[in-house]
């Protein structure tokens, strides 16, 4: 049987083309999405057009009851699971951090946090060996916000994706030995519907002069490092990052 892969935020944007990609390689998957259900649909169309094997699941990552639910179809549908992206996320628009409030820092990190723990326990309680699992892989997608700061921006997003990597660290050494391997990749500028979210489409061509490579990158770039993380390839790596920034 092929193997199994759950993404969460999954219709658009990075998402998307881990998808594509991993179904191209043999994977069958759960496509999480919670309110781009056209795209969702479209996607899963392309997917099983190709012959690929997928199911879609609408959820709140960041509600515990959603994501079990979301976990016992895949129990239902499969039978098992071989690795998890966690690349659900959100992010407001852009502010000083003087001019945030409470509410806006649970929606971040309720999504961003919450939802990455949550899904990472439901995975494990799945693949690890010590529970009868067969092992697998975790891919968080944090960002190099988290190392930036967001200032001006995001530093509520950018102080979550920091949370995501402290997670990425500890759960890798927890569960080292469970035939599981936690990792993330950090995307810097992409080109994605993101930017439009926090108030600026266009973010991208604004800030690519600072980058070394100066352009922005493109979801399938950050897809392909996800895959790698997945892989066999990646067989002696954990608590790791790649970084997908064009060296910004």
């Amino acid at each position: 049987m092929s193997k199994v892969l759950l993404i969460t935020g999954a219709s658009r944007g990075i998402g998307a083309e881990t998808a594509r990609l991993a179904a191209a390689r043999g994977y069958s998957l759960c496509l999480n999405y919670l309110h781009s259900e056209q795209a969702a649909n479209e996607l899963l169309q392309a997917l099983t057009d190709g012959g690929h094997q997928a199911f879609l699941f609408q959820a709140d990552v960041g509600q515990e009851s959603e994501v079990e639910a979301m976990y016992r179809a895949i129990d239902r549908e499969f039978g098992r699971l071989d690795g998890l992206v966690n690349n659900a996320g959100i992010l407001e628009r852009q502010s000083d951090l003087v001019d945030m409030d409470p509410d806006r820092w649970r929606r971040v990190f309720d999504i961003n946090v919450i939802g990455s723990f949550l899904c990472a326990r439901e995975a494990v309680k799945r693949m690890s060996t010590k529970t009868g699992g067969d092992g697998g892989a975790i891919v968080n997608v944090s960002s190099r916000a988290a190392d930036i700061g967001g200032p001006h921006e995001y530093v509520d997003y950018a102080a979550a994706k920091g949370a995501v990597d402290a997670m990425t660290i500890g759960l890798a050494k927890e569960v080292g030995d469970q035939g599981i391997r936690v990792n993330a990749v950090k995307p810097g500028l992409i080109y994605t519907d993101i930017h439009a979210a926090g108030g600026e489409a266009g973010r991208v061509d604004r800030l690519k002069s600072n980058v070394p490579m100066q352009r922005g990158g493109y979801p399938a770039e950050v897809a392909e490092a996800i895959l790698w993380l997945l892989s066999d390839a990646s067989g002696y790596t954990t608590g790791s990052f790649i970084d997908v920034s064009g060296g910004r």
